[in-house]
């Protein structure tokens, strides 16, 4: 007995009742009681567009067959973070494409459990994603999920989710200078248009940044990103913490196997650095909340590019770091993860510690 599994209101328990007509070979709904499936998607349902679940309720056997990209994000999670039952069974098989894996177990097989009311027989399993910590292991930028499955033999009956809806929220602030430039980090809609109106992600989005700083009444100034800092606290040096942007403008978690953040080139304006950094929270912090410290800085817009005034990207293609905009060799120091300007006659003064949440940005006359 099969369903549909694309058919249905997003994110939704749904009940399916299915049977074959034998003359035509082809699904039909019965109007007499047979076997159907119950599956609840609701810890799915802020992200897929799809019902990425769908099940057969065979006459002593359950298929269930997964859609890879399980969140509707366009990532495809890992087949071996997939497992079905509380005796964690491993899929039986993997399409030719590698987009959905399928598992198969007997009813009574992989820990399901059986439970007799007056009208049914249900049997009851569930579809486990516990995903493995990859890359940098401060922060982790998927959720587990739990997709509860039941096949009732032989009629349907009225059940109810109390699924979770995870979230998360970061934390999105306006960061000002001293003096006559103001500087501002801003979180900006996918297609860079105006700012972003909430502060809620789910893991798997990608958050756009816009750095920018007014130089209304300044000459020409090329604005960098020194470094960014998430925490779970608004204190920037308290723990956990994990610095995504490092060493004077190097995208860091750019190197990371599970990201692919990067800085946008070319620039809109001199004046104006965009970044997008794929969402993540903090292993095992339960508030779901992460706050962003940047230091920002400008130079002449004259001037070239150096090893403490760069906006630097890895590239996974060519396995190199790659500037915004000046020569490859600003950037040759992300890779030591050392970078001054030992080489380099140019100087800048150090800006001033925090006071009063404000930083002090200071330019050589």
């Amino acid at each position: 007995v099969a369903y549909d599994p694309w058919g249905f209101l997003r994110g939704e328990t749904e009940l399916w009742r299915y049977g074959r007509d034998p003359s035509l070979g082809q699904p039909r709904v019965f109007s007499q009681p047979s076997p159907w499936a119950w599956v609840d998607v609701s810890q799915l349902r802020a992200a897929a567009p799809l019902h990425p679940v769908a099940v057969q309720c065979q006459e002593a056997q359950v298929v269930v067959t997964v859609h890879r990209d399980l969140f509707g994000t366009g990532r495809l999670v890992k087949a071996a973070d997939l497992t079905l039952g509380s005796a964690a069974c491993l899929p039986v098989a993997q399409s030719a494409a590698e987009t959905t894996v399928t598992f198969v177990a007997g009813l009574h097989e992989c820990g399901s459990t059986l439970r007799v009311t007056p009208d049914a027989l249900v049997y009851s399993t569930s579809l486990n994603y516990n995903p493995l910590l990859t890359g940098n292991p401060v922060v982790v930028r998927t959720s587990p999920g739990v997709v509860p499955i039941e096949c009732h033999y032989p009629r349907r009956d009225n059940v109810s989710s109390n699924g979770v809806k995870p979230t998360w929220a970061p934390f999105r602030s306006t960061l000002s200078s001293e003096e006559k430039l103001p500087f501002s980090l801003r979180l900006m809609n996918d297609d860079w248009s105006a700012e972003r109106v909430s502060t809620v992600f789910q893991l798997g989005e990608v958050l756009h940044f816009q750095a920018g700083v007014n130089v209304e009444n300044h000459a020409p100034l090329r604005l960098f990103v020194d470094n960014c800092v998430a925490t779970s606290s608004p204190d920037r040096s308290s723990s956990p913490q994990y610095a995504f942007i490092d060493f004077s403008g190097c995208l860091v978690d750019g190197q990371l196997d599970d990201a692919t953040s990067t800085f946008i080139s070319p620039r809109p304006r001199q004046d104006v650095l965009q970044f997008a950094v794929d969402a993540f929270k903090f292993a095992g912090d339960s508030s779901n909340l992460i706050y962003i410290t940047c230091h920002l800085k400008v130079s002449l817009a004259d001037q070239a590019p150096d090893p403490l005034n760069k906006a630097c990207s890895f590239n996974k293609a060519s396995n190199l770091w790659a500037p915004v905009e000046g020569t490859r060799d600003v950037c040759s120091c992300c890779e030591m993860r050392s970078c001054s300007l030992a080489s380099h006659s140019r100087r800048l003064h150090a800006p001033s510690r925090w006071q009063g949440g404000r930083v002090r940005r200071e330019l050589p006359s």
